[in-house]
């Protein structure tokens, strides 16, 4: 009796912390982060809030800060020669 063995395909993801800001809202600030994190990462698939802050300067001028976990899918290694 053969045992048939079926490869299936992984995924690999990566995780890293990003941090967004705006002077409008929370929402504002990781729209902000992840459009910049898409210019330099392909293939994002989650976006998780990690914390959120507010800082407020001497003249009460307020930043909205996220800081978020995003994942993306990993490429394949290239064969090496």
């Amino acid at each position: 009796m053969e045992l048939a063995i079926r490869f299936t395909p992984m995924s690999v993801y990566k995780v890293i912390d990003i941090i967004g800001t705006s002077p409008t809202s929370w929402e504002q600030a990781a729209a902000e982060a992840v459009q910049r994190a898409r210019e330099s990462v392909d293939d994002i698939r989650v976006a998780r809030v990690i914390e959120q802050d507010m800082s407020v300067d001497s003249s009460g001028k307020i930043t909205f800060r996220i800081k978020l976990e995003i994942s993306f899918k990993m490429r394949p290694a290239k064969p090496r020669d």
